[in-house]
């Protein structure tokens, strides 16, 4: 089994050197930069191995963290992230908290924390695509190939990622159906966190832009209760 790849982006060198080595005795993969730009250079390169997380420390020069992690969400809307910093202003947490950060991390901390948030991040971000007899489904115009990982309409394909073939499958499965957001999470997230849930939220927004040019596809939520797949076929 590969291991898990880490984005660490801190510009202070001794505290990065310390953290790089521990997440490394803890058997991770770390890719460490000390500046925002650099950062945003190796997310646009996608390296193998592919990251699959990314530590952000605010405070950064080029690109501060809140600024890095924006122009992430434009090119790897999937990776999840964590904000370290050593200010303690609520208003930061907050903004950290609204950009879809998965934790904000004040400084000092205990590295033990942070690779247990780590494990419990990466575990809720974990998805398997729900059992399917097919390997393409049609739905309207579009044609999901589940395997494959991409989205046909009119001759155009949109890539995707196997995370959102994942929803797009279970929601077809319980197509003009309720589906309370609890099931929904437990189901492919593995949980009903806050995080997981904002999480989900960031995926069905995507979902309805891929599925904007056909008017017999809705996804509707119901708030404090669900989520509806509408299919008129």
């Amino acid at each position: 089994m590969s291991k898990i790849h880490i984005l660490l982006v801190e510009d202070d060198y001794d505290f990065g050197s310390i953290l790089k080595q521990y997440l490394e005795v803890h058997s991770y993969d770390v890719t460490w930069i000390t500046d925002g730009e650099k950062a945003f250079t190796i997310l646009k390169e996608k390296k193998n191995p592919p990251i699959s997380i990314a530590v952000l420390d605010v405070m950064m020069p080029k690109l501060d963290g809140f600024e890095l992690a924006q122009k992430m969400l434009t090119i790897t809307p999937e990776i999840p992230f964590i904000f370290l910093t050593a200010r303690k202003l609520k208003e930061d947490k907050i903004k950290g908290l609204r950009l879809g950060a998965d934790d904000y991390i004040v400084k000092p901390f205990d590295a033990d924390i942070l690779v247990l948030k780590l494990r419990n991040i990466l575990k809720r971000n974990t998805y398997h695509i729900p059992p399917s007899q097919q390997e393409k489904i049609t739905l309207g115009s579009y044609l999901l190939d589940v395997k494959n990982y991409y989205l046909q309409r009119e001759g155009k394909i949109q890539k995707i990622t196997e995370k959102e073939a994942a929803l797009i499958t279970y929601l077809f499965q319980h197509k003009n159906q309720m589906l309370k957001r609890d099931k929904i999470l437990n189901d492919l997230w593995g949980n009903n966190d806050f995080f997981s849930g904002r999480s989900m939220d960031v995926f069905l927004s995507r979902l309805r832009k891929y599925f904007k040019n056909d008017s017999r596809i809705r996804i509707e939520s119901t708030r404090g209760i669900g989520i509806t797949f509408f299919l008129d076929e």
